[in-house]
């Protein structure tokens, strides 16, 4: 939503906002605009009659002073995608969609594009290196990259996102079920992607996952006017420096990592050349891409031991996150922390979907807070369930966070990777004191 403010205000508009708390970096970087609000609270008297557009964020509960008097007054009143369709409705719409990947693939779609000098309109979740903001919406461009999430629009409007946006070509990378607390079953999470397919303009681009064999199954049996290409992970290989993508009888060295990252690569490449880039200008630009912000970032990494910080918290995110630390670092320990913080994770009837997620770490640990299920209204999760339903044995498992918080600042990480996956921040646990810890032993 900060985002949001800050490109509208470069275009012009009169912007203001509300919120009872706002945290760095939407804080600063909304200061810095002089966007921030005076003081932080619900002020249903500055929502007045001259007001052009209500621009509704997630955070927002139905019944909220400043959105009950934009009804009264009859004021228009969008979602966030809602908005971020009208003001694309006359551009090339490109979505980037799917359960995991979403952030990365439209990451490198936007660095590839600007390494060769194609300006583009773009919404994207996560910071990139380069990038000031993570929305720009010119009048002048005529193609709009969009990260396409499948969670609710608003709390008055309950369809998914990415039902707004109306793509001309777009790519699907896989489906795992999630968001549980609004999609109760997996038929009723795999049936809004094939909404989203019904979207697509006319006569436009699917480019899916065929890997995913329940997305290949819908993609195939819907919309014959659509051009569909599909794909799956490249050829590549690794030695102790790099991953490479093979091309034309070479070999590109990445500076990401993972099997699912080299597939995250085709994707984009397809979405790049469909958009005009060659495959050429498409590796060369790929060689200095870097991730995007909070996926896979070592935040420390010395002779002994290296440390990554992860978003990954949905089954499927795991997995792949935990598998790619270990085909990275085959001789190192990997310990893996994973927080259960989003309510499909804390719900019992979903636990089961992490069956298995982190078999390949060499120690497994869980950290939930129970005082997070009670918030959630969730039954409480006795730790033995955990164990059980990840199917290892050896999970230990931290209800207390200065517990956590101790085991982690006291463990020794010769030779090791630590692998932290979070969507939360493991009950307050100071990254500072973390990383000075393993900076001086």
């Amino acid at each position: 939503m900060h985002n949001l403010a800050i490109a509208l205000h470069k275009k012009g508009y009169k912007v203001t906002g509300s919120d009872d708390v706002i945290f760095d970096p939407s804080k600063s970087r909304l200061e810095k605009y002089g966007l921030l609000p005076e003081e932080f609270g619900w002020f249903p008297e500055k929502i007045t009659p001259d007001i052009d557009a209500i621009i509704l964020g997630m955070h927002a509960k139905p019944d909220n002073p400043e959105l009950k008097k934009a009804q009264e007054l009859g004021l228009n009143i969008y979602s966030y995608p809602e908005y971020l369709y009208l003001q694309s409705r006359n551009q090339k719409r490109v979505v980037v969609a799917g359960s995991h990947g979403k952030t990365t693939i439209t990451s490198m779609i936007l660095h590839v594009l600007a390494s060769v000098g194609k300006d583009v309109n773009y919404m994207v979740g996560s910071q990139l290196k380069g990038f000031d903001t993570m929305v720009k919406l010119d009048d002048k461009l005529d193609t709009i990259i969009l990260e396409g999430d499948e969670y609710l629009s608003s709390p008055i409007d309950l369809r998914p996102k990415f039902l707004w946006y109306k793509p001309h070509l777009t790519v699907i990378s896989g489906i795992a079920w999630d968001h549980m607390n609004k999609f109760p079953s997996k038929q009723d999470y795999f049936e809004q992607f094939a909404h989203y397919i019904d979207t697509i303009e006319e006569n436009g681009t699917l480019i899916y996952n065929a890997e995913d064999e329940k997305l290949k199954e819908i993609a195939e049996n819907r919309r014959n006017d659509l051009k569909k290409i599909s794909y799956g992970t490249p050829e590549y290989t690794k030695d102790q420096e790099h991953f490479y993508l093979h091309y034309d009888g070479q070999k590109i060295p990445l500076k990401i990592f993972g099997a699912h990252n080299m597939q995250n690569s085709e994707a984009a490449r397809l979405i790049c050349n469909e958009l005009g880039v060659s495959n050429k200008d498409f590796y060369q630009a790929m060689q200095s891409f870097e991730g995007a912000d909070k996926r896979l970032e070592a935040i420390f990494e010395n002779d002994e031991a290296i440390i990554f910080k992860d978003f990954a918290h949905a089954p499927s995110k795991v997995a792949a996150s935990l598998d790619a630390v270990k085909e990275r670092y085959p001789d190192k320990k990997v310990i893996a922390v994973l927080e259960l913080h989003t309510y499909s994770s804390l719900n019992q009837k979903f636990l089961p979907e992490y069956k298995d997620k982190l078999k390949s770490a060499d120690e497994a640990i869980v950290f939930y807070s129970p005082h997070a299920v009670a918030i959630k209204e969730l039954e409480p999760i006795p730790p033995e369930l955990i164990v059980k339903e990840f199917n290892r044995p050896d999970l230990q498992v931290f209800t207390e966070p200065e517990k956590l918080h101790e085991y982690l600042y006291n463990k020794d990480l010769k030779d090791a990777v630590l692998l932290l996956m979070s969507s939360g921040n493991y009950g307050g646990l100071d990254m500072s004191k973390l990383l000075e810890i393993q900076q001086n032993s």
